[in-house]
């Protein structure tokens, strides 16, 4: 806590806090050793100290040819283009990105702060990409649990680049997890106001709403820092702003998920109407919500069975054995399905397939009651049938 702060009075970039100090050694080594042959003749010697902290592929004016001797690795991305960043810097800010995806997150922070400070050696003005760079790097601080730096960096990206989206969200976090709920509030606020679909800013909002209410009562709105204003300028800018890849992936995935819970919670509702109807002998009407689930999940067993009772009970036998089957041909040793299926037949007035039915039944479980009382009546009318059947001949 101490370092943090004697770090406002500085350039933000982080080259002069003592827990970047090699960082910011390394950057001008790496920064330099990357330029090529602009680069002043001193900087030449640069990558060998790289070597010193086990870094010597990256820093060497041939590491790219070392990187390319290996198929196994593709390092295509570094060459990427980033903004306006010159290659050398781009390359950084790249090696950044890759090791951040990895998870690694203490080398990413430290390939960011190198490319910041190279920035500030080689006199780059380019607001945008130092704005990315400050909010990359303080997604480096958030995972890494130093939320004090990462609002410092997400500041400093403020300033380049006013509304900024991500630093915005990254400082929100930033102060809900030092409890700073009031900054935290008015940060995504603040978001919502440049992009309403953000959800773990709704959700956010939401919680911090509740922890404000029991820590600062009724009034808890006025002790808010004021919510900026966001200017209708940049609310459409953002909106007519083209997503990247990454992005439209993201959305298209969380749109899935909202439609497999949407359809999951109409297909839960639905199927309890039915049981409840079933239970109060509206089967008609029961029928018609197990119809609606099935059209939600075709595959699901239990569907065809519940259904086939209320057929059943309507006395559409044809319809409650092709609702039993369907159920047998999803789960082939269904005793509901076979029993269900053997009241069709019965009522089909197939005796014979009522029989066979329902000692398959009783083979799966031979202490089903009712299939045993069942099986009697339908070989007694099997009997019947046959003597009538017989008498008329």
């Amino acid at each position: 806590m101490g370092n943090a702060q004697e770090k406002p009075p500085g350039s933000g970039g982080g080259a002069a806090r003592p827990d970047q100090a090699s960082a910011g050694s390394g950057t001008r080594s790496r920064g330099a050793g990357g330029g090529g042959g602009g680069e002043k003749p001193q900087n030449d010697r640069a990558p060998e100290k790289g070597a010193v902290n086990g870094t010597q592929r990256e820093n060497s004016p041939a590491g790219g040819q070392e990187e390319q001797s290996s198929p196994a690795v593709d390092t295509s991305y570094l060459d990427a283009p980033a903004g306006a960043l010159p290659p050398h810097l781009a390359r950084l800010k790249n090696e950044g990105n890759h090791l951040f995806k990895h998870g690694q997150f203490g080398d990413a922070l430290e390939k960011y702060s190198q490319a910041i400070d190279a920035c500030a050696e080689a006199g780059i003005d380019s607001p945008e990409d130092l704005c990315i760079l400050y909010s990359n790097r303080a997604a480096c601080y958030l995972k890494d649990g130093n939320s004090t730096d990462c609002i410092q960096d997400c500041t400093k990206a403020l300033e380049l680049q006013p509304y900024s989206l991500k630093p915005l969200l990254r400082r929100a976090m930033a102060y809900e997890s030092l409890e700073r709920y009031r900054k935290a509030y008015v940060d995504y606020k603040t978001v919502l106001q440049i992009d309403t679909g953000v959800q773990a800013a709704h959700d956010s909002v939401h919680r911090i709403t509740r922890m404000l209410i029991e820590q600062d009562g009724p009034e808890w709105r006025e002790k808010l820092p004021d919510i900026p204003v966001v200017p209708l300028s940049v609310q459409q800018q953002h909106r007519e702003k083209p997503i990247s890849i990454e992005q439209a992936q993201a959305r298209a995935a969380r749109a899935a998920q909202e439609e497999v819970r949407r359809k999951e919670a109409r297909f839960t509702l639905l199927k309890q109407e039915g049981n409840g109807l079933v239970k109060k002998g509206n089967f008609q009407e029961a029928l018609e919500k197990y119809s609606e689930c099935l059209t939600l999940k075709p595959d699901e067993c239990a569907l065809y069975t519940n259904r086939a009772i209320c057929l059943l009970k309507l006395n559409r036998f044809e319809e409650a054995k092709q609702d039993c089957d369907s159920a047998l041909q999803l789960e082939p040793a269904n005793k509901k399905a076979f029993y269900r299926r053997a009241l069709a037949f019965k009522g089909l007035q197939d005796y014979l397939s009522a029989s066979s039915d329902l000692q398959e039944v009783l083979q799966l479980d031979p202490n089903v009651r009712e299939a045993e009382q069942e099986l009697e009546e339908v070989t007694g009318l099997l009997r019947k049938s046959l003597m009538d059947s017989a008498n008329r001949v």
